[in-house]
């Protein structure tokens, strides 16, 4: 072909054509106006020696969301593959990080959040949640989960998680975070919560799947304008879901696997959606999302109506959180 007609047809032909963007590229709006990648990489529970090559090879491969959490015990290695992508010409405001406060630093926000901007090898994340809304104790016998002589959670009763709320709004102002959030929140929690927030949480990460849709918190979360970020989106390790009749059918549909569907179904309830994987095949098959339409979404939500409520992260706390299927 001629040199100057090649040079004209590119110069013609639409961007979305020559870039085409997939649903992996989908971002929600944070109420803070800020974007986020609709998909990103979950890190609980990724063993030491490959939480890195994980970030990495996701970042290598497109993602632009990373998942951490100080409790996790992994934040220097998720730094590690940050910083690797980041040499090789990745841009830091191109990467939305978010991590956690854990339980027995609540009132010490600002400590936990420095830890992990060390750990993470950052100055600011994009997003800092409060990881479950029960305050444990600072000084009991271990850093992490502190325990009583009977074996239980040791708790501070002397500290509220509305009180660890007014502290995650101090440290807003700091431009250590560019916002605040929760996780693991009922809507008896929100309610609590949100009569004394000047801060309306930007997110509440919760554990979500067709065995626990949890709609009413979804329900509840879209009318504050709350993000909602599904973690354990195909249930449990080795999860029957991928059984189920409705995602067989709709995966076949498609001609996807049934963890496509799974991830895809988050995305068309308006969730971001964190997998988590340490291996590089299954972190670029979790990209390939794709839309589903409005029967494929009733589909998966009717698999609740026949399936009882099948909750599979539920820490021991000795706490009721006011989830409906814990009552």
């Amino acid at each position: 072909m001629n040199p100057q007609l090649a040079n004209f047809i590119l110069k013609k032909t639409p961007d979305f054509i020559l870039h085409p963007k997939t649903m992996s590229d989908t971002v929600f709006t944070l109420n803070t106006g800020a974007k986020i990648p609709a998909l990103g990489l979950g890190t609980w529970q990724s063993a030491p020696g490959e939480v890195k090559t994980a970030v990495s090879h996701a970042l290598k491969v497109g993602y632009k969301h990373i998942d951490a959490a100080y409790v996790y015990g992994n934040e220097d290695e998720v730094g590690q593959g940050l910083a690797e992508g980041f040499k090789s010409g990745i841009k830091r405001e191109d990467v939305f990080v978010t991590t956690k406060l854990w339980c027995t630093y609540h009132s010490r926000v600002e400590e936990n959040l420095d830890l992990s901007l060390k750990s993470l090898g950052l100055d600011y994340v994009d997003l800092y949640l409060m990881h479950w809304p029960v305050p444990m104790n600072p000084n009991g016998n271990d850093p992490k989960f502190p325990k009583l002589a009977d074996g239980s959670r040791d708790l501070d009763k002397s500290w509220s998680y509305t009180q660890t709320w007014k502290e995650m709004e101090a440290v807003l102002k700091t431009g250590k975070t560019k916002a605040i959030g929760v996780a693991n929140f009922s809507v008896p929690f929100l309610e609590e919560l949100m009569k004394e927030a000047k801060v309306t949480p930007a997110a509440n990460q919760i554990e979500n799947h067709p065995y626990l849709p949890q709609q009413e918190i979804v329900d509840y979360c879209k009318e504050k304008g709350i993000l909602i970020t599904a973690y354990s989106p195909l249930g449990s390790t080795g999860s029957p879901l991928f059984q189920e009749k409705e995602i067989q059918e709709v995966a076949k549909k498609h001609d996807v696997s049934p963890g496509t569907v799974l991830l895809s179904y988050h995305v068309a309830r308006g969730s971001s959606v964190i997998p988590k994987s340490v291996t590089p095949s299954r972190i670029e098959e979790n990209m390939k999302l794709i839309k589903l339409d409005s029967d494929d979404v009733k589909a998966l939500d009717n698999i609740s109506k026949t399936h009882p409520p099948n909750r599979f992260v539920y820490p021991a706390f000795g706490v009721n959180l006011g989830f409906p299927d814990k009552q």
